[in-house]
């Protein structure tokens, strides 16, 4: 299985390779945002770890052009900012988990080894999606429809745009009408262990949702229990 590195840093960048040819990973280094889109077209990766600021092409483009094509493979985007909203930005985008330079190599190696336990198919389309195993092909609570297999959500027959993390998070609601979800478990369940993501993060998601869903239908479908989490109340 082999690592994409997308990093424009020489010494960070050959650094990184070490570290994961030292546990016995194939790895790959590109030190251009236009190339790393090339070599995403060709070839096939177990994993990808990306910079934000790339010349050519910035990690937020070649991100968002990369889940166009593929929804699979397990991307985590390096970054020298920590604000909330580059890394919603990066989640928004299709980013699976974030981490903050400077970084301990030991922490990049473990998040890493966690996404391709997540998707041991190695980004292989072919071999199905793990998140959607088990899952209806449609999904109708409410006024709400939502077809799993293509990732559409309609509302009185309109289809409402939203990103991936928005998505997985209805979903994760959804299937299973009127019962909590605590903040935890969404964190779990859709970011895994990504450990810069807090509660805060799962609000402003909640809050896009809402926003999206709830407010222009005049509904208040999802709600929060204070100090618990988050339920679809379809009533």
């Amino acid at each position: 299985m082999k690592i994409l590195i997308v990093e424009d840093d020489p010494t960070l960048s050959r650094n990184i390779r070490e570290a994961f040819e030292a546990e016995g990973y194939l790895a790959e280094n590109v030190y251009d945002g236009l190339l790393a889109e090339r070599m995403l077209q060709k070839n096939t990766y177990g994993c990808i770890v990306m910079d934000v600021n790339l010349p050519g092409k910035s990690g937020f483009d070649l991100l968002q052009a990369f889940r166009e094509q593929n929804e699979h493979t397990p991307v985590l985007m390096l970054t020298a900012f920590g604000d909330l909203e580059d890394k919603v930005r990066g989640f928004d985008t299709g980013a699976d988990d974030y981490l903050t330079k400077p970084f301990y190599m030991r922490e990049l190696l473990l998040r890493v080894q966690s996404l391709l336990k997540r998707n041991p198919a190695g980004g292989d389309p072919a071999a199905g999606d793990p998140s959607g195993a088990g899952r209806k092909t449609i999904l109708f609570v409410d006024d709400i429809r939502i077809d799993t297999r293509k990732k559409k959500v309609e509302r009185q027959g309109r289809e409402i745009a939203l990103t991936p993390r928005e998505y997985q998070i209805l979903v994760k609601l959804c299937e299973t009408p009127g019962e909590l979800v605590s903040k935890n478990d969404l964190i779990r369940e859709i970011w895994g262990t990504a450990l810069d993501v807090n509660t805060n993060t799962i609000e402003v998601y909640i809050n896009f949702l809402r926003n999206k869903l709830d407010k222009p239908f005049d509904k208040s479908n999802i709600k929060t229990r204070v100090g618990y989490g988050y339920y679809f109340d379809p009533a």
